[in-house]
């Protein structure tokens, strides 16, 4: 996958989390949830995009490292958002899940990876 894929495939994912969110119950907790989610998913876009000045390769990967927590944060409030049931947009939640699941594998392997080659260097 590019640079520019990701990248996009970034902002897709925090555009879904914005659309999900509407559909999240005003509730107190929802309210938390709405907001955590909305700030997670798109402070990883926006570091994602950050990580193209980084001024060395171990900027690099702590930038990526930064990318990854925001989507761990996110996929927490997402799991807490489906056990408490805090929509009703089901399908939705479901493929928020499953992105956010593979963009977390993405970016564990380009963390492990990026740190090898300056293990290797």
């Amino acid at each position: 996958m590019t640079t520019k894929e990701l990248e996009e495939r970034l902002i897709q994912f925090a555009a879904m989390i914005i659309e999900l969110t509407d559909s999240i119950k005003k509730t107190r907790a929802g309210l938390t949830l709405i907001d955590q989610m909305s700030r997670s998913s798109i402070s990883a876009a926006l570091n994602y995009g950050e990580s193209a000045g980084a001024e060395s390769p171990r900027d690099f990967i702590h930038k990526l490292q930064v990318v990854l927590k925001e989507l761990r944060e996110t996929l927490m409030a997402l799991r807490i958002t489906q056990v408490s049931k805090l929509t009703n947009n089901t399908e939705l939640l479901k493929d928020c899940l499953q992105e956010c699941n593979e963009l977390v594998s993405i970016f564990t392997k380009s963390v492990i990876s990026n740190k090898k080659k300056i293990n290797d260097l």
